[in-house]
């Protein structure tokens, strides 16, 4: 078989990988059987922005083609379906019938076997948690070829080993997940412009609490005493009264088909021109209570947009999120981490900032109580060095950065910032004994012995 070179959302780094694409749910174990190559990682929709979903010189197995709907208990709101199935195809279906994800990222364009894999949060992680909050239980095939079903009473540690492990207990085969019942197509959403660091955090702490759903666009260039400005959204889905008051229609907005057709010189993204656009955007918004946003606007602005990854030019980008915890650190640790991105001359495009709850019991799960701020920065000289310095800024805060984003870190930092990884290891352990599941990001982070 002639390697491909695949990447993730990034498109940084590239590996040279064995692909295999599994039609039905028997030739995943067949794959694994045939050992056809050295080690294997699943892959879904190809939306982790690092190494995740990449095995340089082994074998990934696709699993996109696995995407059928099972079965659902309206009374329970309990869907069951294929790990191939992604949010996009639950909400396409879903939605009409009054039912929505109960957590999702920033993409509809995920799979439900990647979200778990991930342990996917959300713009309501300080008020429901992550995914794993949500997910009743789900088939596990292991290197072995032995199948389990996982719930939180059923092979328990197994189910807290994967969720949030980054593909590496075993290949998710099908789950069963709460889904949340919802009236319509719309969010309600508040509006709130923050002139600095103090300010932003003090909406959230006044706000949190009576919404659902928060997070704020950061201005990560500003600086001095608008360090930290931010323009923060609250919502929560809006009643079918409230959209027939306001003379909506409850029909999904579609919008057009715009796509980046080809990668934008990486000059044209650079300190003026981002800052430029963040001045921009601070000063279009303006406080607003109540105002109706459809659902793809709010969760997935970026999803309109074909192939947005190529604006960050052809040497692709990295997605880099940290969460502080406790109140005090956060603040400290994001006045310190705005401070040395606006002064390195790397500009990002986006920069989103969002409060935690705490943390659940997966052993690999990256959200804890505090804020979590996600940036995007494209690939130019100094920057895994660049990366690395924030890194010791996040551990000095008793931090961590999410490994379904990572691209750089390294296993001295992971150690430290995973404290739960010799527990993780002890399972993998068990249900992988010959190390037939890996990955690029699995050897770099040393969530496996290199192989």
């Amino acid at each position: 078989m002639t390697p491909t070179l695949l990447g993730g959302w990034g498109r940084f780094p590239l590996a040279r990988c064995y692909v295999f694409r599994a039609e039905r749910r028997a030739a995943v174990a067949e794959t694994l059987a045939a050992k056809a190559a050295p080690t294997f990682i699943a892959r879904g929709l190809g939306r982790s922005y690092g190494d995740a979903a990449l095995n340089a010189d082994a074998g990934v197995v696709v699993h996109d083609r696995l995407d059928r709907m099972l079965g659902f208990d309206a009374a329970r709101g309990e869907l069951a379906c294929e790990a191939g199935v992604s949010f996009a195809d639950i909400i396409h279906w879903g939605l009409p019938r009054g039912w929505f994800p109960p957590v999702t990222p920033g993409t509809k364009f995920v799979t439900v076997g990647g979200a778990i894999a991930a342990d996917v949060h959300g713009k309501n992680h300080h008020r429901d948690g992550t995914l794993a909050m949500f997910l009743q239980a789900f088939t596990l095939l292991t290197a072995d070829g032995e199948v389990l079903r996982c719930s939180r009473e059923e092979h328990a540690d197994v189910f807290w080993a994967t969720v949030g492990g980054m593909g590496l207990t075993g290949m998710i085969l099908d789950a069963r997940l709460r889904l949340r019942r919802v009236e319509s197509a719309w969010m309600r959403v508040d509006y709130r412009k923050a002139r600095h660091l103090d300010d932003t955090l003090a909406v959230f702490a006044a706000s949190d609490a009576g919404s659902p759903y928060s997070v704020a666009w950061i201005d990560c260039l500003a600086r001095g005493r608008a360090t930290g400005r931010a323009v923060i959204m609250h919502g929560d889905h809006a009643s079918a009264a409230e959209v027939r008051a306001a003379g909506r229609s409850d029909a999904r907005r579609r919008g057009g088909h715009l796509t980046v057709p080809f990668d934008v010189p990486g000059a044209l993204l650079n300190p003026l021109t981002v800052r430029l656009f963040n001045a921009v955007y601070y000063a279009s918004h303006h406080d607003a209570r109540g105002r109706l946003v459809d659902v793809d606007r709010f969760f997935y602005p970026l999803d309109g947009v074909g192939h947005w990854n190529r604006l960050y030019g052809r040497r692709g980008f990295v997605q880099y999120q940290a969460v502080l915890p406790a109140a005090a650190e956060s603040e400290r640790g994001l006045i310190a981490l705005l401070e040395r991105l606006s002064g390195s001359g790397r500009p990002s495009f986006l920069a989103v900032l969002k409060r935690l709850g705490p943390q659940n019991p997966g052993f690999l799960s990256f959200p804890r109580e505090g804020y979590t701020l996600a940036l995007d920065l494209p690939v130019r000289a100094g920057l895994i060095e660049f990366l690395r310095e924030l890194d010791r800024l996040v551990l000095d805060r008793g931090g961590r950065v999410y490994l379904a984003k990572d691209a750089t870190a390294t296993a001295e930092a992971v150690r430290v910032m995973y404290p739960r990884l010799d527990e993780f290891r002890a399972v993998k352990a068990r249900l992988d004994p010959r190390g037939v599941l890996s990955s690029s990001l699995a050897r770099r982070v040393g969530l496996v012995s290199h192989k």
